[in-house]
């Protein structure tokens, strides 16, 4: 059966491709502990990450293929809807309790996304909506788990919310196709469609912060690496002053976003 490359990603852009039912990338000295914690999330009864089916011997990795549909920049509107969200968040919810089952200690695992304080629970660090699969407007599986490393799953949802409110100035957001939007409310939104109590929303708030530190040092670092696709984005987003923008932009709109995360009602 003949190969369907996959659009979208920037680490493995134009290396990742559908063979029938299955999915095809490149290895990665992370692919082994990767495959045993997606195997474990498939024990634990959790539908919403690839299967790993195993290694092919040109030294691709092999995944069940999930069909839905996986948004690109620029953003289509239903993209942008609140139940799309609100969706996402709690899919973020179900994972991690099933993540929580998994002991990752023995293995090795990518550092360049994950959570600086480190923990327990493997997360994702990568959920943007180009690895998010839907279905009729509704997340059903997250993918591309390259980046994924022990953490507090409270970091690797402040990275969801970075991306996908997503927490950002006007400029960098509408050269991804974002639609301007009610940034607050939709923060609100995550934190509730996760079941953040108060105390936990001010904690994401917070991370938010160090979000956008390791987010800005990975892109640079790999731009300077003289990676192709960063190189790109790098040039195209403004380079240092793009997250220059965006750190200025939050902390302009930070205390207008808090007061209506943290707002009396709320859980």
């Amino acid at each position: 059966m003949s190969e369907e490359l996959l659009s979208g990603g920037l680490a493995n852009a134009g290396a990742v491709v559908r063979d029938g039912p299955h999915v095809l990338r490149p290895v990665t000295p992370y692919t082994p502990s990767i495959h045993r914690f997606l195997a474990s999330l498939e024990r634990s009864g959790f539908q919403g990450a690839p299967v790993p089916v195993g290694l092919d011997p040109d030294g691709r990795e092999r995944l069940s293929f999930i069909d839905g549909d996986v948004p690109v920049p620029p953003y289509p509107d239903w993209a942008q809807s609140d139940s799309v969200l609100a969706s996402a968040a709690d899919l973020m919810r179900r994972f991690h309790t099933a993540a929580s089952c998994f002991d990752p200690s023995p293995m090795a695992w990518n550092t360049e996304l994950a959570d600086p304080a480190g923990g327990r629970v493997v997360c994702h660090n990568d959920v943007c909506l180009e690895n998010v699969v839907f279905r009729d407007g509704r997340a059903v599986a997250l993918i591309d788990f390259d980046f994924a490393a022990p953490g507090r799953p409270l970091f690797d949802l402040a990275y969801f919310a970075r991306m996908c409110v997503p927490i950002d100035d006007d400029v960098s957001a509408s050269r991804l196709g974002w639609h301007d939007a009610d940034r607050g409310h939709r923060l609100r939104l995550v934190a509730e469609s996760y079941g953040l109590e108060v105390a936990e929303r001010a904690e994401l708030l917070g991370l938010l912060d160090r979000s956008m530190q390791v987010g800005g040092e990975f892109v640079r670092r790999r731009a300077e690496a003289g990676d192709p696709s960063f190189v790109k984005i790098w040039e195209e987003m403004g380079g240092q002053q793009r997250f220059d923008r965006r750190r200025d932009w939050w902390a302009k709109h930070r205390p207008h976003i808090e007061s209506t995360v943290l707002a009396i009602g709320g859980r």
